[in-house]
């Protein structure tokens, strides 16, 4: 059973939050819930990037291996079309 909370909002954002759910077809609480929904995971997969590109800097920082990114590039690019290419090779920094 989900739990009520109050949320407060001024006139004005109410009036385009009511006006924006009813283009959406949506109900106001819906339209809420779901901006509130969306926003978290936003929140949430940044946290994310933001550590793993911590973890890499770190990694980075160690052992000092990188891969060129022009050689990434090619790599990716020769995959998208379907062609087979060589993995590029992480190199000393």
């Amino acid at each position: 059973m989900a739990e009520s909370t109050t949320l407060k909002l001024p006139e004005d954002l109410k009036k385009r939050v009511a006006k924006a759910a009813g283009e959406a077809g949506q109900s106001p609480h819906a339209f809420m819930v779901e901006a509130i929904e969306r926003q978290t995971q936003y929140a949430e997969r940044r946290r994310a990037f933001v550590g793993a590109a911590l973890a890499a800097e770190e990694e980075v920082a160690r052992y000092g291996l990188v891969h060129d990114g022009d050689e990434v590039l090619a790599y990716l690019q020769a995959r998208l079309n379907g062609a087979k290419a060589p993995r590029p090779r992480k190199r000393k920094l």
